[in-house]
Formats: structure tokens, sequence, C-alpha cells
């Protein structure tokens, strides 16, 4: 959404620069349409900046501390509750990163820091604090059949004998929304093993917004008549992805957890690609484009720009995330 410097492309023939996407276009298709769903697997290591750099060790080390929880799967409730924000307060009262109320706060904090004190506006404390707390829901509800992680989310949701009393995830639809999305978007936050597949709709966004080709930047910009259908960066990218039915969050670091990450080397056409001045913290991004092959993205770049080709390797690139409807489903609303 925000500015970054112009990088200016030199040579590009705007007639061949939109021939070489069709091919692309095509060629997302086929590769969509010959591999299976989802995305890397088996890792519990954090991806790249997602994580906050000042809370990225304290989430790999707790995120360790019993079976039923990773760190992808911890930064995942962090996010979901306070978007990592340490002074976050809502109107039910509950408190700092990892958004405990009083009553849980007395039962369940744990001074993380060894401090002497245990106070839940200190992540030292409250991330320590809520691996803490699931690990106990988990213990609690590990009698249960079905999967140990799903069973503790579930009690996380609906208490440990909804768990109990159901032998495993209750039928709830809102605990059972809960499970899937916690279960979904920690793919955001791990750093992928292997290939990460390929969305089909990408194709459908990458010609959306080459058909914007050459439309004048907005600062604020969605696309609507009253603003003249113009975009800034990350309203293009909501706008094109929503034109294939996934609706992403306004922001660009929002945008970043709506998929795993694939690396550099395994960029695909459909991709965000995003960048930044802080390289250690996904909630610093400030631009986002989408990728089209051959180190080039389509973005809305800054104020008396247009809509155009620009080059991904600059100083400032922070990474990529491959965007599915599950994981785009999974954000909050607001964090």
């Amino acid at each position: 959404m925000t500015v970054r410097k112009a990088w200016v492309v030199a040579g590009v023939a705007v007639g061949g620069a939109l021939s070489f996407v069709m091919l692309l276009v095509v060629g997302v298709y086929l590769v969509a349409g010959n591999v299976a769903g989802g995305v890397g697997r088996g890792s519990v290591a954090l991806a790249k900046g997602a994580v906050p750099a000042a809370y990225s060790a304290l989430v790999q080390k707790w995120g360790n501390l019993c079976p039923a929880i990773n760190p992808a799967l911890l930064a995942a409730q962090l996010y979901q509750e306070s978007g990592f924000n340490p002074n976050a307060k809502s109107p039910a009262k509950a408190e700092g990163i990892a958004q405990f109320i009083p009553g849980t706060w007395a039962s369940h904090g744990i001074d993380g820091d060894g401090d002497g004190d245990r106070d839940v506006w200190d992540p030292n404390d409250a991330i320590p604090s809520a691996a803490s707390y699931d690990c106990e829901l988990a213990s609690y509800v590990k009698d249960a059949p079905g999967d140990p992680t799903h069973n503790m989310l579930a009690a996380y949701n609906a208490g440990a004998y909804a768990v109990i009393k159901y032998a495993g995830v209750p039928p709830y639809k809102e605990t059972q929304n809960y499970v899937k999305t916690i279960t979904t978007l920690q793919a955001s936050f791990a750093a992928p093993v292997g290939r990460v597949d390929p969305s089909e709709q990408a194709a459908g966004a990458i010609n959306y917004a080459q058909e914007k080709l050459g439309t004048l930047y907005l600062w604020g910009g969605t696309g609507t008549a009253e603003q003249g259908g113009r975009f800034d960066c990350s309203g293009l990218t909501q706008a094109a992805y929503d034109s294939v039915g996934i609706q992403l969050p306004r922001v660009a670091n929002d945008q970043y957890n709506a998929g795993a990450h694939p690396s550099r080397e395994e960029l695909l056409p459909g991709d965000l690609v995003f960048f930044s001045d802080d390289l250690t913290n996904s909630r610093a991004i400030r631009h986002v484009g989408i990728y089209v092959g051959g180190g080039y993205m389509i973005d809305a770049p800054r104020t008396g720009a247009v809509i155009r080709f620009d080059p991904i390797d600059t100083p400032d690139y922070f990474g990529a995330t491959r965007v599915t409807e599950d994981g785009a489903k999974a954000l909050p609303t607001a964090v």
C-alpha cells in the first residue's frame, strides 16, 4: 500500500511484455491443473520475517514446548489474536500480544523470562504463557480420539470438557471453524519444505492486473468508480484476486499471510511479491506486486507513476506468498 523506490525498466516493449504475460497465464493454468492442491508440509521452522524479529526466537523456542504445538502454529495464534501487538486490548478486556483475559492470566500466566513477575503486557511472559496454556489444554484432552493439535485448539475455543464429551472436536460450527482457521493459517508462518503448489486462480489475477497497465496510481485507491478505477499497490493486488473469488486483506503486510512462502527460485506467475525496509519483520512490509515471471512483476509503484512492469530483484525485496483460497479465508478481518 505504501510507496517504495521507483525502479526504471529500460527497453521493455509493452506489446512484447503483454504477449509474454499471456504465455505465462496459459502456463499457470496448465501447471495448476496437473498438481494436487495444498502447501509444503513438514517444517516447524518459521518463514523468513513472518514473525517480527523481536519475538521470533521466543516463538521458535516456546513453540516446541509440547508435541501438540509448533512454532508456526503458535505464531498463527498470536497473529490471529493481536497481530503481534503487545499493547492490544479488546472490548472483552483481553490483553497483550496473546490476548489473555484477566481471569485466565491469573490462572495460567507464567514468568517466562524469570524476572520475578508475570506481566501480561510483556511478550517475554505472554508468549511463553500462551504456549504453556496450549500444552496444558493438550494434556487435559490427551486421551480424546483424533488429532492432538485439533483437540487442543478445540479445547481452547470450547473448553476441554466439550472435547472429552464428544471424543474429539465438538460439533460446534464456531469451534470447527476456529480449528480450521488456525491450522490453515500456520502454513503462512512456516518455512515450507519442498515445492509449494500453485493456485489455479493465479492466472486470472495476472490477467486482471495486466488489463490495468498504464492506469495512474492513487494512494488509497481500490479501483472504485469514484476513484476513477485507480489503485495503490495493495489495492491492485486485492482487486486482482477478488476478480477470481479470493478476498485478500486491504494492506500489504496482511496479504503476506494469505498462503505459504516460496523461495525466490520457486516463484511462479501469480505469486505476490513484497518489499520492505526491514527484512526481519513482515509487519513492516510497505509494497506488493504480482509476479509475472522472468524477474518482473506488475505493480502500482507510487504517486505520479502508472501501473507497470517492474523488476523484483531489488535490495528491498522481502519475499513472496503463494495465495490460496483457504489461506485468505483464514486471515482475521482486523489485527
